[in-house]
């Protein structure tokens, strides 16, 4: 029986606009460069503040990819 091994790496993304964005940005630039992306996972969520208003939107992801030999 072959198995599969994954490696996790963590990544931050940025938006002004929304979370949602931050993270698809995030996940399509590590795309670009990791090959067989698997699973991400959000485990936080927070803004930047300037001037009493959000800045930005971050999102912190762990993303896993197939380990390759």
């Amino acid at each position: 029986m072959a198995g599969s091994t994954y490696k996790i790496i963590e990544l931050v993304g940025t938006s002004d606009t929304s979370w949602e964005e931050a993270t698809s940005l995030a996940i399509e630039t590590a795309g670009e460069s990791v090959k067989d992306l698997r699973v991400a996972e959000i485990t936080k969520l927070d803004v930047t503040i300037e001037n009493g208003k959000v800045k930005d939107f971050r999102t912190r992801i762990n993303l896993s990819f197939k380990y390759q030999k």
